[in-house]
Parts: structure tokens; sequence; C-alpha cells
């Protein structure tokens, strides 16, 4: 376990290679079926192009998505979160459309050595998504989790998500439970 300090930040347009190895280890993960929709073999064999309009498009400066990463005193990134910005009346990736504009939680994932170390790294990374999504005026911030995925689950509850009693059917499973933090209840 490493227990050097992290800086929480937004991710830079040219941290492109750091946002694809961590990528590529987060769906190496024994869960990642659980929690990613993308493979590790699907993920690996995109071109380096994809990487760097992913870093650019979600880097410091983003009005429509930010990546958020914490990163150590060693230059580590230990884990990371992406918010998505969902605007009210628009059709969504599962085909529903928000009526508020809303932050939609994705890619979360810590490496295992920084999980449960007592370094917060999980929960700033939790806290900095959802101050950059108040800060950007959205209303609500939103993520699913795979029924089968109850250590994810139980920290998103811990931190202060709760059901909304709605779930996307996911092959496989019977679906994935959207959960909520919202400002009147933040």
């Amino acid at each position: 376990m490493n227990s050097t300090a992290h800086v929480i930040r937004s991710i830079r347009p040219d941290e492109w290679r750091q946002v694809k190895e961590l990528r590529l280890d987060a769906l190496r993960d024994p869960v990642a079926h659980l929690a990613f929709l993308e493979t590790y073999e699907d993920a690996v064999a995109r071109p380096d192009g994809f990487w760097q309009d992913r870093a650019s498009g979600a880097a410091v400066g983003s009005t429509e998505r930010q990546q958020i990463v914490a990163v150590g005193e060693d230059g580590v990134w230990a884990g990371s979160v992406t918010v998505l910005v969902e605007e009210a009346g628009v059709t969504d990736v599962f085909g529903q459309v928000p009526e508020r504009r809303q932050g939609h939680l994705v890619g979360v994932y810590v490496r295992p050595a920084y999980r449960g170390s007592g370094a917060g790294v999980t929960r700033g990374l939790f806290d900095a998504a959802l101050a950059w999504s108040w800060e950007a005026g959205l209303e609500r911030v939103r993520l699913f989790v795979h029924e089968k995925n109850g250590r994810a689950e139980a920290f998103y509850r811990k931190a202060g998500f709760l059901p909304t009693g709605e779930t996307v059917p996911m092959p496989g499973s019977t679906g994935e439970l959207e959960i909520e933090y919202a400002v009147d209840r933040g």
C-alpha cells in the first residue's frame, strides 16, 4: 500500500497516456465485467488518437465532461472518476430523456492498493466530482451500479447516494441500479 498524499484534480489534455494506462488497469480488475461496459481487448486495440481525444474531451476546461484523478507525490494515478453532463430534454446513453440537467458518474476506478487504505482516495474523487458538478450548475448526479457489485454500492451509499428505484437492463443481469445524489438532499 502506498501512503503518499494525493492531489485530486482534473486531467490535462496531454495526459492521454496516463488515461489509457489507468483505463487498461481498470479493465483488468477482477470485477471489471460488473463495472464497465467495455472490455480490455476492445480498449487495448484502440489507436492513440482515441485516447488523445478522450483525454482532451474530459480535461480541465471542458463543460461536457470532466475526468478527475488522484495523483500521488510519486506521480502514480491512484484512481479516477469521470462526470458526463446530461442535458435536460436530451436523450441519454440509455435512450431515456432526463428531466433535469444532471451529471452521470462513469469510469469509477481506484487501484486496489488504494482501496480502503485510509488515504481517502475514493472519497476525495467523489467529493471533487460532486463539487465540479455543482459548480457546473448540475441539479443532480447519478450513477449505475451492477446488482452484484456490493462493495461499490456500499461505498456509493456511504458517500450519500441513494437508490432511485430505476434500473437499466444489462446483458447477463436483471439490471443496474440507478443511484443519485441530488442538490436538494446534499
